[in-house]
């Protein structure tokens, strides 16, 4: 059954490099952000999709399972560990039907030969001493808000379990079982609620004790560590622990003072423009950037002016500037 084309989300080809991924999100991020569409919930939903697509597209692994697996990329790796060249739940690309495993001219009474093969690599299972159970990273993007306020998310992640095949024995008779591949052990999706802490940043590691693999003879199992990066925002740019905006300011403001409202992450600040600001000033607010992980110290939040030049000017409006022209020219 195909599902939803992440590309046709973001009205990109399937080629797309990822400076046009990236482009494509933020023109259409922009263009359907609540703050900008307020009450619309047709644009919220929308704007969800876009988020959705684009956490996919933007991770060169994660679209590489999305070119091949479709929704079920998430699966991936289990796909492969059985024997799976494509999704088995059909072929979302179009290019037809995928095929499982590929038995040649080998008869069906030699299947157990076949799995020999396929799970040669594999090993067979041997008695291990107790072993404390692998760590595991999993990637996740985050967006602005939820690095400022922090938050709480459930991700689906992958769990390991005994085989129920062949019991956890990894073999069926001679041959090793074939689900589990001799390993003993299948993987299955798990649903995890995660926090993420205020000031997470491109790089940030979060712990969550014994949610990693399984350990092996009774060892203890490992940690699962969430990798965060940040999603571009479309107002915001982060700078370590600082915030950078632009700020539209009317020429006549700008010329004889006045104020203007400052877009924040908790909510708009008024700012004094003094006189004669010229075009790219920029502003320091202290205290009004992201929080810092671990620490109670935020940064600073940076306003760029933007002038903003008057249009469809009315007669009046003309014959005054050209007044002030005269009087900036020394003219009579």
């Amino acid at each position: 059954m195909a599902g939803k084309d992440y590309y046709e989300t973001l009205g990109v080809n399937r080629n797309a490099s990822e400076k046009e991924i990236k482009q494509a999100y933020r023109r259409l991020a922009r263009k359907h952000h609540p703050d900008v569409n307020p009450g619309d919930k047709s644009a919220e939903a929308r704007f969800k999709e876009i988020n959705a697509a684009y956490e996919v597209l933007s991770d060169p692994e994660k679209r590489r399972k999305y070119d091949q697996f479709g929704e079920n990329w998430q699966y991936a790796d289990q796909f492969a560990q059985a024997g799976w060249r494509g999704s088995p739940f059909g072929d979302f690309a179009g290019k037809g039907p995928f095929t499982v495993f590929d038995f040649g001219d080998i008869g069906s009474g030699d299947l157990g030969s076949i799995f020999d093969r396929m799970f040669a690599d594999l090993g067979t299972r041997t008695t291990r001493r107790p072993r404390r159970g692998q760590d595991v990273e999993y990637p996740i993007e985050v967006t602005l808000e939820e690095a400022y306020n922090g938050s709480t998310r459930t991700i689906e992640t992958q769990a390991e379990s005994s085989c129920h095949v062949c019991g956890g024995r990894g073999s069926l008779g001679n041959a090793p079982c074939y689900t589990c591949g001799g390993s003993g052990r299948v993987l299955h999706p798990q649903r995890l609620e995660v926090k993420i802490p205020p000031g997470v940043g491109d790089g940030s590691r979060i712990r969550m004790a014994g949610k990693g693999r399984p350990g092996f003879g009774g060892g203890p199992p490992g940690d699962l560590y969430l990798v965060a990066s940040l999603r571009p925002h479309p107002v915001f740019q982060r700078k370590d622990g600082d915030l950078h905006v632009e700020v539209d300011v009317l020429l006549s403001d700008a010329m004889l003072g006045g104020e203007v409202e400052i877009p924040t992450l908790k909510g708009k600040l008024a700012l004094k423009i003094p006189p004669e600001t010229q075009n790219g000033r920029v502003f320091r607010l202290a205290g009004q950037g992201m929080p810092r992980m671990g620490d109670t110290k935020r940064g600073d939040l940076f306003a760029k002016v933007r002038v903003v030049l008057p249009t469809k000017l009315t007669e009046r409006e003309k014959e005054l500037f050209r007044e002030l022209r005269k009087l900036r020219r020394g003219e009579k």
